[in-house]
Formats: structure tokens, C-alpha cells, sequence
């Protein structure tokens, strides 16, 4: 029963997911929610009770591996590598959750309404901690003195891109959908460039 229920679960959240960052909150109805993942619209309330909270559920569903990828971060850890860890792991963000992603970057755009003061709270104290990392590296002359909000916010606006503009990136490439090579390729050359930014200055 509990596998039917997750499944169920699983189903309205990724349908959700699609629907929200096609069309917005205010626009999305539960009934497309429950066509798109083939179930009865009754089984949406039944496991979110209401649209503002599986709306919430799926802002956390990428929120969770946001924070979660920041885990390398620390005063201690060799730059290069949490550098090119943490971009990995957006890059993944992106191809694997890319309506989520393009559902958080509209919430954000908005002034996150719908984020509780909880998740805002961690979202800050995370980006702070790593801003942090950076400015310990740079202060102990491991990497450039370069603006270390400034170097996240590139990574962040580098690795969301494959998520929130893919129909610009399919329109370039004249791919429907990147393959895993191009996620690699994606992956190096934004290490590359991070890293490269980043080094010491002679």
C-alpha cells in the first residue's frame, strides 16, 4: 500500500512540477495536475490537501539537493576540488530536475511568497557559509582575490541555465533534449573556467 502511495505521490509531484513551471501558481489547475499524472483529481487533495502545499512540496523536492550540495564547502577543503564538486552537483540539479529548478527560479523572482521563513533562513546561511569558504581561501592566498558573492552567483546563473533556459539551449544546439555527454561537457567547461578565474595571481 505504502508503494502505491509513493508512486502516487511521485507521479502528482513531477506532473506538478511541469505544470507549475509551464503556466505559474495562479494559473496551474489541479485538475491538468491530476490529468497530466493520469489520476483521479480527488487523489491531489487526498495527498496534498491543497494546491499552495503541493506547490510547497515541490519547491522543497529541489530545495533539499540545493542545500545538499553544498556539503563540500569548508574553510579547510582544497578549493579546486569543492569548486568542481559543487558544480557538478547543479549541473545534476538541472538534468534532473529541470521543472522544479525553473519553479524555484520563478518563486525567487517573485520574492519567494511561498517559501516559509524556515527555508529562506537556510537558503541565506547556506549561500553565506560558502561565500564564506571563498573568502578563506582567498584570504590565506589559495585562490584569486576575486568577489566571492560574485563568483557564486556566476555558478549559480552558469548551472541553472540548462535548466531554466532549455528551450534556448535546444534552440542553439538543435537538440530537444541533452544527452548525458553534453551535461559532462557542460560540467568541464564551467569547471574550467571557474577554476582557471581562480587562480592565484603571479
Amino acid at each position: 500500500m505504502s508503494t502505491i502511495r509513493e508512486r502516487n505521490k511521485e507521479l502528482i509531484l513531477r506532473a506538478a512540477s511541469e505544470e507549475f513551471a509551464d503556466k505559474g501558481f495562479a494559473a496551474t489547475k489541479t485538475s491538468d495536475i491530476a490529468a497530466k499524472a493520469g489520476l483521479p483529481k480527488p487523489n491531489v487533495y487526498y495527498y496534498f490537501k491543497s494546491k499552495e502545499n503541493l506547490y510547497r512540496e515541490v519547491l522543497e523536492s529541489i530545495i533539499v539537493p540545493i542545500l545538499q550540495a553544498s556539503t563540500p564547502f569548508n574553510p579547510d577543503g582544497v578549493p579546486s576540488e569543492v569548486l568542481s564538486g559543487y558544480i557538478r552537483s547543479k549541473i545534476r540539479i538541472s538534468r534532473d530536475l529541470p521543472f522544479a529548478s525553473k519553479v524555484f527560479a520563478s518563486e525567487i523572482m517573485h520574492g519567494a511568497p511561498h517559501l516559509s521563513a524556515d527555508l529562506v533562513e537556510q537558503l541565506n546561511g547556506q549561500a553565506k557559509h560558502n561565500i564564506d569558504c571563498i573568502q578563506s581561501w582567498i584570504d590565506r592566498g589559495q585562490i584569486a582575490p576575486i568577489d566571492p558573492n560574485h563568483l557564486m552567483f556566476s555558478i549559480w546563473a552558469a548551472t541553472q541555465t540548462y535548466a531554466d533556459f532549455d528551450w534556448q539551449i535546444s534552440a542553439v544546439t538543435g537538440k530537444e533534449n541533452l544527452d548525458e555527454a553534453d551535461y559532462e561537457a557542460a560540467a568541464q567547461t564551467i569547471i574550467r573556467l571557474v577554476l582557471k578565474g581562480c587562480e592565484p595571481d603571479q
